[in-house]
């Protein structure tokens, strides 16, 4: 029993990474119908920013996280900006080489500037350094902090969709995106704010990442990335609590094979996970089946 809530608690660590990662997929997918494989890289790029700014220019952690959310919402304004608004009326197939293109261009730009080598996280001291015991269950502080950050994300991510005029925007946007121009409301400006709000949470799991596993790479963003997307799937892409569901349950599955069946199975089991959900509900756990007019 206490092993299963041990895991338990490693699950939900686990989960709210995955799950700040697959918001920003299914909120770029429900504007505009893409899948944004550079989103991945976006993360990566944000666990280097957050290295640099705790290393070399010795800043804290709360100040690392928040230039490294900062550079990253550039970076996605400006990915969107560059490669996906000249293909705003490509083909789907067009978009999604351009999506791979610029995932590759990240990572071998990381790779080129920062070399291949994995890079090590410093120590945090402190109060992070910290962890204390309930019974035989142990928590840390990096933990705390995990959970704490994507709650506070996503409750923020929440009152800006509901709650405010931009929200509204991209909630107009998602449901027509012509009869929304037709209102009056920039449509290039809200999928450029779309793209921001995503690139910003990857950019905070990138460096909570690297604080709870301690070593950072350039490729790092590829595996996490694709559980993410199977995240985003399970839950119903396109739908914001579809993925806060679908990475918490993906990160539960994970950690629960890899404590219990072995480490060696916990992709297979997740990619599995990928292919039956698209077998049996391709919509996702909260999506809804949508007939389209030919």
């Amino acid at each position: 029993m206490d092993q299963l809530l041990q895991q338990i608690i490693n699950g939900i660590s686990l989960g709210s990474i995955y799950a700040l990662i697959a918001l920003g997929y299914t909120m770029v997918y429900g504007i505009i119908k893409l899948i944004n494989f550079a989103h991945c890289d976006v993360y990566m790029i944000g666990a280097y920013i957050g290295f640099v700014c705790i290393t070399s220019l010795k800043l804290g952690l709360i100040p690392a996280l928040l230039i490294a959310m900062a550079i990253c919402t550039i970076l996605g304004v400006l990915i969107e900006r560059i490669a996906y608004r000249p293909l705003r009326n490509a083909t789907r197939i067009a978009v999604l080489i351009t999506a791979i293109g610029v995932s590759l261009l990240l990572e071998n730009g990381m790779i080129l500037i920062a070399s291949p080598q994995v890079r090590v996280y410093p120590q945090i001291d402190g109060l992070l350094a910290k962890s204390f015991d309930i019974g035989r269950i142990t928590i840390n502080m990096k933990q705390v902090l995990i959970l704490a950050t994507t709650i506070i994300l996503m409750i923020l991510l929440q009152f800006i969709v509901k709650r405010t005029r931009i929200g509204k925007a991209m909630r107009a946007v998602s449901l027509d995106t012509e009869a929304a121009q037709l209102m009056g409301i920039n449509v290039d400006t809200t999928i450029s704010f779309t793209f921001a709000i995503g690139s910003a949470l990857a950019g905070a799991a990138g460096v909570l990442v690297g604080v709870y596993y301690n070593s950072i790479n350039p490729l790092m963003g590829l595996l996490p990335g694709l559980k993410a997307f199977v995240a985003a799937v399970f839950g119903g892409i396109g739908i914001i609590p579809g993925a806060m569901l679908g990475g918490y349950f993906i990160g539960m599955v994970e950690t629960m094979v890899a404590g219990y069946g072995g480490s060696m199975f916990r992709d297979a089991v997740v990619f599995a996970i990928l292919i039956f959900i698209l077998i049996v509900k391709p919509t996702g756990l909260l999506g809804k089946n949508v007939r389209e007019k030919v």
